[in-house]
């Protein structure tokens, strides 16, 4: 098994695609084999564009085919759990697109059928595997910054984009889907643990979906955090840790690509760390050769993902009803 390649198949051609593609053929365990599509036309045009051997005419085409070991399913957010539970039935590992699920009662359905498949189902946050993100958890843990106090995070862009899958009710979209749940996944990354209660104010859209959500969460301990999210907002996308004894400040924690860098503030000094380069990709791809080809338990488990979503409907609860929202 250690020695095997997986081939991997991508169900839809959503823009993100280009993202992993380069990283699959990076890597020496992985192999880009397939793509499918709703129609065989969007599929061919899509493959030979890509120069990916193999095209299929439908999803399911694609899920019965017994030389795909591995899809990847970016699917508009409604469509995750869907289609994520038919590969698995049909045997095959998922790495899905985040947020991995817009119900709890989605990710528990999705757990059972990779338990009952006996397959890997993994969810796509690309930020989680950078070695910049794993530095960060580690200057937290160590103590250098004192006991945790706050964590504060934004992820804002203006979408202009009329009839963007984003801003469609019916495909769940919305800001806190889409980017809010980046910083809300950070946060819960580096304070270890879930919250026991969320306040959220959201803007609405014309679309019906939220535009704008600022929200913030309360941890055991005393340990607050706050985030916002937005498509209607310049370019923002920033994490800062705040401790009882220093202050770490990720300028690029979501897509660092080049010239990662930590500030980390402590006694009114302020020292900048550098973080390898790293292809931004290319972790979660071997997180999941790792976890097929050698058993070892996905970075990102179920119940991780599990706790994000849990979250993130509590704080569109929250800003529903106008009042905080216990997690339990």
């Amino acid at each position: 098994m250690a020695t095997r390649i997986l081939r991997w198949g991508l169900i839809s051609t959503a823009h993100i695609n280009r993202a992993l593609i380069p990283p699959l053929r990076a890597s020496t365990r992985n192999q880009l084999v397939a793509v499918a599509s709703r129609t065989s036309e969007q599929a061919q045009a899509y493959a030979r564009e890509w120069n990916i051997p193999r095209w299929f005419e439908s999803y399911e085409a694609m899920l019965a085919d017994p030389d795909i070991d591995v899809v990847y399913n970016s699917l508009p957010n409604s469509l995750h759990a869907e289609w994520a539970i038919k590969a698995m039935q049909a045997g095959k590992h998922v790495l899905c697109e985040k947020p991995i699920a817009v119900t709890v009662e989605q990710v528990d359905a999705m757990a059972a059928a990779a338990h009952k498949a006996g397959v890997v189902l993994a969810e796509a946050f690309m930020y989680r595997h950078h070695l910049q993100t794993l530095r960060v958890k580690e200057l937290v843990e160590s103590g250098a910054i004192g006991e945790l106090r706050l964590v504060h995070g934004s992820f804002t862009y203006n979408l202009t984009r009329p009839g963007d899958v984003r801003l469609d009710p019916a495909l769940d979209g919305g800001s806190i889907w889409d980017v809010g749940c980046y910083p809300i996944s950070y946060a819960r990354t580096v304070i270890g643990a879930e919250p026991v209660e969320v306040f959220g104010w959201q803007v609405i859209g014309p679309t019906g979906v939220d535009v704008t959500f600022v929200g913030q969460m309360r941890f055991t301990g005393d340990v607050i955090a706050r985030f916002d999210s937005s498509f209607r907002m310049p370019d923002r996308a920033h994490m800062q840790v705040v401790g009882s004894k220093g202050i770490i400040d990720v300028p690029d924690p979501f897509k660092p690509e080049h010239d990662h860098k930590i500030l980390l503030t402590r006694n009114g000094e302020t020292q900048t760390l550098t973080i390898p380069d790293q292809m931004l990709y290319l972790g979660e791809a071997e997180d999941m050769a790792d976890a097929i080809l050698l058993g070892k338990a996905p970075r990102i488990s179920l119940t991780d993902s599990r706790g994000n979503v849990a979250a993130i409907v509590a704080l569109l609860r929250s800003a529903r009803e106008g009042r905080p929202v216990p997690i339990r």
